[in-house]
């Protein structure tokens, strides 16, 4: 909550990322350390505006009984959704703005559905299906993980899963993991930001390595009346980078760094225009 809140003030729901993130936006596994969702919020609060933030599923404080093969993508947007019920009904707060990044923006493109939120912020969302993501991903990788792997998600697009998973590839591919795979491979960027209704925040950085500019136009195409903030020198953990991989990737342990410095004042100005 903003320090000095007087009135309702605008709530923001913050949906992270892909993979095991939590509420600060930090995933261990994969080597984050930036606590971007942490800073955002505070960047939010200093400008009036309220956030929430949790860990994902099977994460942090939400991690229960449920086994990750039991995970499908829909859940996340069913966590999503129940906090906006919640929250619809608090008298703190003026209006629900849904912010994802990364996968969270996809997450947050099914939960906007029929519900009561007045603007979505996409962040460093994908315009591509998750599978061509997936598969462009491994193009580093050597061939025979390559096709072990194309022939994964060659089963799951006919909805079979494969026990039998090459050891080089189980962190992204093991048994346990295809049920969420098959269930984010079917939901199309494209198609789901046109169903929006409330306005829309594009936001782009022109130094993300693992979401290129191009997807932030491809939405924009998608969404013609949708704002596209495209911020020069930002990477996918939402911090000033430059474009070479080692200098970049080495802004992902560092929780004290600040976020880039338009990507807050761009979000603010978007939210106090929501009416």
């Amino acid at each position: 909550m903003p320090a000095k809140a007087e009135g309702k003030v605008p709530l923001v729901i913050i949906v992270g990322d892909a993979g095991p993130t939590d509420r600060n936006g930090n995933n261990e596994k994969a080597g984050i350390n930036g606590n971007t969702y942490k800073l955002l919020a505070v960047g939010l609060a200093k400008n009036g505006i309220a956030s929430v933030r949790y860990d994902k599923r099977l994460v942090g404080e939400s991690v229960s009984q449920e086994k990750e093969k039991e995970l499908r993508i829909d859940d996340y947007s069913d966590d999503a959704v129940s906090l906006i019920i919640m929250l619809n009904d608090d008298q703190r707060f003026s209006k629900i703005i849904l912010f994802g990044h990364g996968e969270g923006a996809l997450v947050c493109m099914m939960a906007s559905q029929d519900q009561p939120i007045k603007g979505y912020i996409s962040a460093e969302g994908s315009g591509e299906q998750a599978d061509k993501v997936l598969l462009d991903g491994m193009k580093n990788k050597p061939q025979y993980q390559q096709d072990e792997f194309k022939a994964v998600m060659d089963s799951l697009r006919k909805g079979k899963t494969i026990d039998n998973v090459d050891p080089a590839i189980y962190y992204i591919a093991r048994p346990s993991i295809q049920p969420f795979l098959m269930s984010w491979c079917r939901i199309s960027p494209l198609r789901g930001i046109k169903s929006i209704k409330v306005p829309v925040l594009l936001i782009q950085g022109a130094t993300d390595l693992s979401v290129p500019e191009s997807n932030g136009e491809k939405l924009k195409k998608a969404k013609s009346d949708a704002n596209l903030l495209i911020i020069k020198r930002m990477n996918h953990i939402l911090k000033d980078a430059p474009a070479d991989e080692d200098q970049n990737l080495a802004t992902y342990d560092k929780p004290d760094l600040p976020l880039s410095p338009t990507l807050v004042p761009g979000i603010v100005e978007f939210i106090n225009k929501l009416k």
